[in-house]
């Protein structure tokens, strides 16, 4: 069976592993999601991740979790725009996230940035989701 919203199924494993205490989740592997996961390590909210094969022609990756001082470095993670509903935002419309203490991840056309990305490079996009 195919998976409706991909990106939403790695968010919540995340979600649910930092709300479990675990220190690595595995996510099917895709290069929407390696993008995203690579803003998130440098962001600083995941302490990073690694891809492995399972078998031939399919991949998973191992996210590492990121605590401090026992609390999860991600407090809400949560999808923005998702398949039935799509949200896109100019740069000068993009709101910020807890007073800029959030983040929000766009797809732009250069590429998966961070919302203060996306404001340095002044290309808006696809808001794909929030991080605080």
């Amino acid at each position: 069976m195919s998976m409706s919203d991909p990106l939403g199924d790695m968010l919540t494993r995340i979600r649910n592993g930092q709300s479990a205490r675990m220190s690595v989740v595995t996510s099917p592997a895709s290069k929407v999601r390696a993008n995203v996961l690579e803003v998130l390590a440098r962001e600083g909210f995941i302490r990073g991740y690694s891809r492995r094969e399972i078998r031939p022609g399919i991949s998973a990756f191992d996210i590492e979790l990121k605590y401090t001082d026992g609390e999860p470095a991600i407090r809400a993670i949560a999808r923005v725009s998702r398949p039935g509903r799509r949200v896109y935002s100019k740069i000068s419309d993009l709101p910020r996230y807890y007073n800029g203490l959030g983040m929000a991840i766009l797809s732009t056309p250069r590429g998966v940035l961070s919302d203060n990305e996306a404001r340095t490079a002044n290309v808006g996009g696809e808001i794909l989701c929030q991080v605080f």
